[in-house]
């Protein structure tokens, strides 16, 4: 994969350890020391001498290898990629990367949750950053947006606030990347603006399953402007072809401490195996006729458009194909900017948006040590750059000849005219006297809270319920608790009961003449964006010493034809012995990799394999983990008895005879089920490699068929798992 970018890249990089290179080691400098291994020292036992050059440089230069962390967003992930406009959008932007559908811009993406430090485990309940640069041939554009589309305040002046009250408390520096402390329910108790977003952060939004499976949102709403001077404004989507997917709060605690890394393992996994992670950019389109018509001010990042008063428009396709080379001189270096706009894409005047616009640049000031953080190989724009900018810590530009002002007598570099492409701020009629305050519409607080939680289907209400119940849980501070109670009584009264009797609280009583307005956007639901697309989901296979090898191959065959990836856990890792001698890589052990790794889980069957996981205290926790988490899963043969006899499945029924039966997404059959008939081909193949059995599998019916199915749904959340114990 190559584009514009990724060359000017190539150009800079080095693999100082290349095989049969022949280089030896040099000072930064050029010099080449003898020895790399031991200080100059007066005798071999002696002091450490100041003139060795060679320890002094290369202990300052580790002494000074860290630069500061951003203050939020520190954990990030990030990956290259191109993006690619389906038809020209030259009718409401000059804006040329959305003009040629022929054109594929070089795009750099880097994902990040908000608190925590650098460190932080990544499954935490965290807004996560989604920000996106296109390096065009008009410049970089910077869309620097989260995966929600509404923020908690209106206004920039309260952000610092805001970041205060949501970190680690300062008298203890706890808790690491967690909302849930007195400090940050105090201060949004006290923000009745903050109530939507409020409703977002208890949703499963906040713990995604994979970078690949959220959302993207700029937020703001941004202006476009075409050739023609017409202004429209515009909220910026990002759509996951994969759906929208979140974990569950028990499995996200765990992987937390299992694998603090899961979901850069997940991104950088999925793009080094060629599983290219996807998204469309939609657009919500306002005529400026239109700005005033809604009775909520599209300039409130508190708000959003809802769908149906304003459709999508998905105009163009984002791919991620490369991951990073060198993760600090790219994804730390990186500085992404919300005023890093391209003729045709302009701010609007949101309150918030005008903010970030100051802070982004100077933030960059003080983290990349001074101005010319543009210079950076990963800042760089990939168009030409003149300008009479000098000078300045971390220049990297050596510029010649004696002109460094404008005008000058040389006559260049001149201004650019609009015909040129020069930017051209949009005429703006501006009006009004100068004060510190808010416009009417933005006095409105609850409605869309209100309108978020009615679009939720009953598994994601349950969730952001018990989710209240953990954050405010944790508050030591009754008057904190007693104010969100109240908050969420003018949400919904719903909320505030069932939180109220969960934590011991009075219930608040009713509020006069309140009514649930009632109104729904469908689209606001996670649940709903599952697609039944199992592409790169993660199965893992349950195996012992003796599992019977045709039912492993066909679930697999059955499974990878549909783009799933499949990996062995096994009672020992590495080596596992299938029933005809047969030698199986196991990738995991029950000790190594546990079932918040997977998406599903099938165990195929195999007289000896069974009896071995039926004493094996690990793989009992592993299914039942599974099910407790909303997950598929499937056995074959001798496998189901294992099920039967060792899963606290509440509800579910198993196959019996000769049927294949599907209960709450765990199917169970006979040992010649797993493809069932429309797969006969792939049935007849035993001991054919995988991709010889894959070609002839359909993926549908038998055992497959019906856990492809329910795979596809992400989880099953009609089960009862309050008895299951995991």
């Amino acid at each position: 994969m190559s584009n514009a970018k990724l060359e000017q890249l190539d150009q800079l990089r080095v693999d100082d350890a290349l095989p049969g290179s022949g280089r030896k080691i040099q000072t930064n400098w050029g010099t080449m020391p003898s020895s790399d291994s031991d200080s100059l020292k007066a005798g071999n036992r002696g002091p450490t001498l100041l003139e060795d050059f060679h320890f002094r440089d290369k202990i300052s230069h580790f002494d000074h290898e860290r630069i500061p962390e951003r203050v939020v967003h520190a954990r990030g992930v990030a990956a290259h990629g191109e993006f690619q406009v389906y038809a020209s959008q030259e009718n409401i932007t000059k804006a040329k990367f959305l003009h040629d559908p022929s054109k594929k811009i070089p795009v750099f993406v880097r994902f990040s949750t908000v608190l925590g430090s650098k460190g932080a485990p990544e499954t935490a309940r965290e807004v996560r950053g989604f920000a996106v640069r296109w390096y065009t041939d008009q410049g970089n554009f910077d869309l620097v947006g989260n995966n929600i589309p509404v923020f908690f305040i209106q206004d920039a002046m309260k952000f610092p606030d805001l970041v205060h009250a949501g970190k680690p408390e300062p008298h203890n520096d706890i808790p690491q990347a967690a909302s849930a402390h007195d400090n940050f329910w105090d201060w949004i108790s006290l923000m009745p603006e903050a109530q939507h977003m409020t409703m977002w952060i208890l949703s499963d939004r906040t713990i995604p399953r994979s970078y690949r499976m959220m959302h993207g949102f700029g937020v703001h709403s941004f202006v476009l402007v075409n050739d023609k001077g017409e202004r429209r404004f515009v909220k910026f989507h990002w759509r996951p072809v994969l759906g929208a997917h979140g974990l569950v709060w028990d499995e996200a605690q765990k992987l937390g401490g299992q694998d603090p890394d899961f979901l850069r393992r997940d991104l950088y996994d999925a793009i080094d195996s060629g599983a290219y992670p996807e998204w469309e950019l939609g657009i919500q389109v306002v005529e400026e006729k239109d700005e005033h018509s809604f009775e909520f001010d599209i300039l409130d990042a508190t708000k959003l458009i809802p769908e149906e008063l304003v459709p999508v428009q998905y105009i163009g396709k984002l791919t991620l194909n490369k991951n990073v080379t060198d993760n600090f001189a790219e994804t730390e270096m990186v500085a992404f900017c919300t005023q890093h706009l391209v003729p045709g894409i302009q701010s609007s005047d949101d309150p918030l948006l005008q903010g970030r616009h100051f802070s982004y640049q100077d933030t960059q000031l003080t983290r990349l040590g001074g101005p010319n953080w543009l210079e950076l190989p990963i800042n760089k724009p990939i168009c030409p750059i003149f300008n009479m900018q000098r000078d300045g810590y971390g220049r990297q530009r050596i510029n010649g000849g004696r002109i460094n002002y404008h005008p000058n007598r040389a006559g260049c570099p001149s201004e650019a005219s609009v015909e040129e492409g020069g930017f051209l701020h949009f005429a703006e009629k501006l009006a009004g006297i100068k004060e510190r305050a808010r416009g009417p519409k933005f006095q409105e607080r609850y409605n869309q809270a209100t309108l978020f939680y009615n679009s939720q289907t009953p598994a994601e209400k349950e969730h952001i319920i018990k989710a209240a119940c953990f954050e405010l849980g944790k508050c030591t501070d009754d008057g904190v608790v007693m104010k969100m109670l109240e908050h969420f009584n003018k949400i919904e009264p719903e909320i505030a009961k069932k939180v109220a009797e969960a934590l011991g609280y009075p219930v608040p009583p009713p509020i006069p003449g309140w009514v649930n307005h009632g109104v729904v956007s469908l689209n606001l639901s996670m649940v709903r964006t599952a697609n039944g697309n199992i592409k790169s989901r993660k199965i893992g296979f349950l195996i012992a010493d003796g599992f019977c090898p045709k039912q492993h191959e066909q679930m697999k065959a059955a499974l990878t034809s549909s783009g799933a990836l499949v990996e062995n856990v096994g009672i020992r890792r590495n080596r596992v012995v299938a029933s005809n001698g047969a030698i199986m890589k196991a990738e995991h052990s029950f000790w190594t990799q546990k079932s918040t790794a997977f998406d599903a889980i099938y165990i195929p069957g195999g007289e000896q394999s069974i009896k071995t996981l039926m004493s094996n205290g690990d793989a009992i926790a592993y299914i039942n983990e599974a099910f407790k988490h909303y997950k598929a899963i499937a056995a074959s043969g001798d496998a189901v008895s294992f099920l039967q006899q060792k899963g606290h499945f509440t509800g579910v029924t198993f196959a019996t005879g000769g049927e294949v039966v599907n209960s709450l997404a765990v199917i169970t059959g006979n040992a010649d089920q797993v493809l069932g008939t429309i797969a006969s081909k792939a049935a007849a193949v035993v001991g054919a490699s995988v991709a010889g059995a894959a070609s002839g599998v359909s993926g549908g019916g038998g055992i497959s068929g019906e856990f492809i199915k329910e795979i596809g749904k992400h989880r099953c959340w009609d089960r009862h798992v309050s008895l299951t114990p995991a």
